[in-house]
């Protein structure tokens, strides 16, 4: 009844904020929190998270967090993402911005215009991170993304406040070797951390790290430092005997360092390298030593033969995950090898491996029966045959993804759908052999497919989107460049597939306005779509589209001659949940751009 609140006369406190851990999705929470003051109050201590873009005050945004939301344990700050600032230029809007005058302005993104939303960059400095530290004292995740003003001085701050720190994230940062030491001398709990980009550290800062983190790290991500090499592997093979995953993209590593962490840490389960200087020796220690491995990805290594996967094969029994990309010297034999000896497999990625053809696939496909994602890119020697046993021999295969694979056709793809009738996802791109004929026995065969893309395949068709009409399930399709498909295709996907969210029909010339109607009618869960370049699609259409499809959220419409302004006016009017609208800036009326705001984006050279 009006004027009895039986909520929260009936619940406790306890009660409420567990209900609030249901609530998934931000907007979700935001939306619980205005109902009352008690819920506002609940929802800010339950908070665990905050992701922000980078402030330059000690006093401005981190600060006023750090009061509302006083249990966070994980903060993100990106200097990549801009904060976008709810106010106008103007008398209206003056108190606002005096209000965010502690925040020190560092750089000002350009503006189209004086009825657009102000939107500045700020960049995170020692001080900032310091508030953080003294703000957040419970912090169990740091994650500082390209905070380039963020020196060792900040990063010792937080090292001596935050004693439960657990993951730490300096990709791009500056700091020294003093910071990453003062990490290590303070924070002993630290099982995670991620070196990318950092420039300014050496050996000095790292092996120090290691000495002070000895047993709890689990985790070590190094890439494009040049002056950390293998002195510093050696100590984590030393001291971090926990160790789980490690990630190293370097020219400056050597066998020799990969060699200790492989001896000294017998539990590693996770190794993904991209060392151009690292040869047979190091893996096959790897594949003696390091029986616990479960996922490793050899990336542009160009040192290393069939002796290495032989070796990963004969040692690596729980294998689960491979990757190798770039490994020129590879062969069917050493892909056989992983076959034989890890039967476990159930994801593999075979990317630019010129040597690596039929046979070494044929193997996984009579060896590995729990196989559930396959990944083949630019393997021109890998032909149907190959598919045709993994169709035979994996019947658990859910994802598959081929790109610039010209020896497969319709026999392939036709085995893979009568094989593995779980298949989930499918996503094939310029595999030019590839026709209607196997994507129809996919629609017949397939009934759970909830992702397909098929881009720039000429030979496939409307006749093939009519049957992939029957995975009433899918939710994604992507056929941009298929030229050959028309109105009729994507009828019949409006009309079997319901809970379609995303479509890309870009450069489909043959698609007009009445496949637009019929997409309006039959998804009205539609929350992406791409159109650009689709001559024959008119304000007509696009209207009929926007005024039924109320979730959309995205929609790029470029180099579409029969939208006009009209059009786009419509799009923002009709789509109260619409984020971004990219289209030519010459379409855009002015009352349109200042109802839409940051909403709409342009291309940068307009024609």
């Amino acid at each position: 009844m009006k004027g009895h609140d039986r909520i929260n006369s009936s619940l406790p406190d306890e009660l409420i904020l567990e209900i609030f851990r249901y609530l998934d999705t931000k907007p979700s929470r935001d939306a619980a929190s205005l109902v009352c003051k008690r819920w506002l109050g609940l929802e800010r201590l339950s908070r665990d998270t905050i992701r922000i873009g980078a402030s330059g005050s000690p006093d401005g945004l981190v600060k006023m967090l750090s009061s509302r939301f006083p249990h966070v344990r994980n903060v993100f700050i990106d200097e990549r993402r801009s904060i976008t600032l709810p106010f106008q230029f103007g008398k209206r809007r003056r108190a606002d911005h005096s209000a965010l005058s502690p925040l020190k302005l560092q750089f000002a993104a350009g503006k189209t215009g004086p009825e657009d939303y102000e939107t500045e960059t700020y960049y995170l400095s020692d001080a900032g991170l310091a508030v953080v530290g003294d703000g957040f004292s419970k912090l169990e995740k740091l994650s500082l993304i390209w905070c380039s003003n963020v020196t060792s001085l900040g990063l010792r701050s937080i090292a001596e406040k935050c004693n439960a720190l657990k993951s730490l994230d300096l990709q791009g940062c500056y700091v020294g070797d003093q910071g990453l030491a003062a990490v290590g001398e303070w924070c002993k709990q630290l099982e995670d951390l991620n070196l990318r980009f950092c420039e300014g550290l050496t050996d000095t800062g790292l092996v120090n790290l290691a000495l002070g983190c000895r047993r709890k790290l689990k985790s070590l991500g190094v890439a494009a430092c040049a002056k950390i090499t293998d002195v510093s592997l050696e100590a984590v093979g030393s001291y971090c005997l926990s160790l789980e995953t490690l990630s190293l993209d370097s020219e400056f590593i050597h066998n020799k360092g990969v060699l200790a962490v492989a001896k000294g840490c017998r539990v590693l389960k996770v190794l993904k390298l991209q060392c151009i200087n690292v040869t047979d020796e190091a893996l096959e220690a790897v594949g003696i030593v390091c029986n616990t491995l479960e996922f490793l990805a050899l990336y542009s290594f160009q040192r290393f033969t069939d002796k290495s996967l032989c070796a990963i094969g004969k040692g690596c029994k729980r294998l689960k995950n491979l990757t190798l990309s770039d490994c020129y010297f590879l062969s069917d034999k050493g892909l056989e090898a992983v076959a034989i000896g890890c039967t476990e497999l159930t994801h593999l990625e075979v990317n630019g491996c010129h040597n690596i053809g039929t046979f070494g696939l044929e193997s996984i496909g009579r060896s590995c029966a729990s196989l559930s994602e396959l990944a083949l890119l630019y393997c021109q020697k890998i032909g149907n045959f190959a598919l045709s046993e993994i169709g035979r021999g994996c019947k658990f295969l859910q994802a598959l993804h081929l790109v610039d694979c010209s020896s497969i056709g319709d026999d392939a793809i036709i085995s893979i759908a009568k094989g593995c009738r779980n298949l989930k996802k499918l996503h094939i791109r310029r595999c030019y052999e590839v026709g209607s004929e196997g994507i129809v026995a996919v629609g017949e065969n397939c009934k759970f497919l909830t992702d397909l893309s098929l881009r720039f395949c000429d030979k496939i068709g409307d006749e093939a989107l009519v049957a992939i009409g029957n995975c009433h399930s899918l939710r994604y399709l992507n056929v941009s460049g298929c030229h050959h498909i028309g109105d009729a295709g994507i009828i019949a996907i409006a009309r079997g597939c319901p809970e379609l969210s995303y479509l890309d029909v870009s450069v489909l010339q043959n698609l007009g306005d009445m496949a637009m109607a019929e997409m309006g009618e039959g998804c009205p869960m539609l929350k992406d779509i791409v159109l650009s370049h689709c001559r024959q699609i008119t304000d007509v259409g696009l209207s009929y589209l926007v005024s039924k499809c109320t979730f959309l959220e995205t929609c790029h419409m470029v180099y579409c001659p029969g939208i006009t302004t009209v059009g786009v006016a419509t799009v923002v009017a009709s789509c109260a949940n619409i984020k971004k609208v990219l289209v030519e800036r010459w379409k855009v009326s002015q009352r349109t751009r200042r109802r839409a705001g940051s909403t709409i984006s342009y291309l940068c050279v307009d024609l």
